[in-house]
């Protein structure tokens, strides 16, 4: 038990170490020198930890206040008592996940599915949301971790796939594909983007005037868009008869969104920097794997290495799918069993994936269309996944939701009160 703890929590548990095991990996099989080693073991390592503190930024330190604001006018519902899945199941998730991941490694070494997950934090969360799905439909012991292994597994080696055709839609390229939650959405969005969309006016060539120049760059109308945002908020608390200061327990409101707008900005232009250090050093040194462990197979990466192909489009498709999710949320009050708060970070990242893959098969057009019915598609996953996950998670669900964690788990929840029953 000490030894599959420590793989659990200091290997599988630690994307940044995972990540820098596998380069160091590839680098020894490709018989680099020791210095080439070292360097892209720790460039590796560094890289990520440099993506996550340019999201960290953006999550806690940016949009975090719109999230604070959306919960205190539309507060949860009464949750029922639940299960502590994390602390009451930790060795079911640690042991599913580390079965799962051996499968995906003999599927991408023996089949024509050729990728590897490699997405460090979704390694854990995936065997988490199934787990959870499993326990709230009354599944324990063998059977749980069984039904939750197969998920678990088979979602590694099939959305991964799924993306890769649209990833080098994007990239042009086809040297690594995206191992995220953002699956459904994006295939819902580029289906929306090549029915109704214009390949030929691609968002990333809009046209600014030059007195507008500066709005090229994605860092500072980021920050504009984030500081309109909290602006309209403000009223919207007020109208709503809420105190923004206590929502936001600010001690000046004009540096409160100045701060807030800003960190938005320094935190895309971090996780672009990580971004392109990842890639830079994790793609050339699992070439060393897949030439001789795993033949032809590529990486499935974090949804934000795909940022930078897509910024103009990455912000369109956040402002979108946050006022339509928003309008669903109000046009469905009442009908599920739970009250839907708007999923921010679900629109920036999971959708902000989405319309860059939309704009590549509809252009600007295509981004908006596909980006608003994924965030009415959304608010739909939370709501009927409220019927799966009511006496474990529903909580994170409500703030992490809304993709495939939500549809895989109700599929998975379903099957699993089956079995129970």
């Amino acid at each position: 038990m000490a030894i599959l703890n420590f793989i659990i929590n200091e290997i599988f548990g630690q994307g940044a170490i995972f990540l820098a095991l596998i380069a160091m990996i590839g680098l020894i099989l490709q018989k680099k020198p020791f210095t080439e080693v070292v360097r892209g073991t720790l460039m590796t390592a560094i890289g990520f930890f440099v993506l996550n503190t340019g999201t960290g930024l953006i999550t806690g330190n940016s949009i975090d206040g719109l999230a604070a604001a959306f919960n205190t006018m539309m507060p949860q519902a009464a949750a029922q008592e639940q299960v502590d899945i994390g602390g009451q199941f930790g060795t079911q998730i640690g042991i599913v996940m580390i079965i799962a991941f051996a499968i995906n490694l003999l599927v991408a070494r023996f089949t024509k599915f050729k990728t590897v997950f490699l997405t460090g934090h979704m390694l854990y969360w995936f065997p988490y949301v199934f787990i959870a799905a499993g326990v709230d439909a009354g599944l324990r012991g063998t059977p749980l971790i069984i039904l939750a292994t197969i998920f678990t597994a088979v979602y590694m080696v099939v959305s991964p796939n799924l993306m890769r055709p649209l990833v080098k839609a994007v990239t042009g390229k086809d040297d690594f594909t995206i191992g995220h939650p953002t699956t459904i959405l994006s295939l819902i969005a580029a289906g929306v983007a090549s029915l109704v969309g214009d390949k030929s006016k691609n968002a990333e060539d809009i046209k600014f005037p030059k007195s507008l120049g500066f709005l090229r760059e994605v860092s500072i109308t980021g920050s504009i868009v984030i500081c309109l945002t909290y602006i309209v908020m403000f009223f919207v608390l007020k109208a709503n008869g809420q105190d923004p200061k206590a929502v936001w327990g600010y001690s000046g409101l004009f540096t409160y969104i100045f701060t807030h707008s800003i960190y938005f900005g320094v935190g895309v232009t971090v996780m672009l920097q990580g971004v392109r250090m990842l890639i830079a050093e994790i793609v050339p040194a699992f070439k060393g794997i897949a030439d001789k462990v795993v033949p032809g197979a590529i990486p499935a990466l974090d949804c934000p290495v795909i940022f930078g192909y897509g910024p103009n489009s990455l912000i369109i498709g956040f402002i979108v799918a946050m006022i339509t999710s928003t309008i669903t949320i109000l046009l469905t009050y009442g009908m599920f069993p739970t009250v839907i708060i708007p999923l921010t970070f679900t629109c920036f990242f999971e959708i902000g994936c989405a319309s860059i893959v939309a704009n590549a098969k509809g252009g600007i057009r295509g981004c908006i269309a596909g980006a608003a019915v994924a965030g009415i598609v959304m608010v739909f996953l939370v709501g009927f996944g409220a019927y799966f996950f009511n006496n474990t998670i529903q909580p994170w669900m409500l703030v992490y939701g809304g993709q495939d964690f939500s549809i895989w788990g109700i599929i998975e929840g379903a099957i699993a009160k089956l079995l129970a029953h």
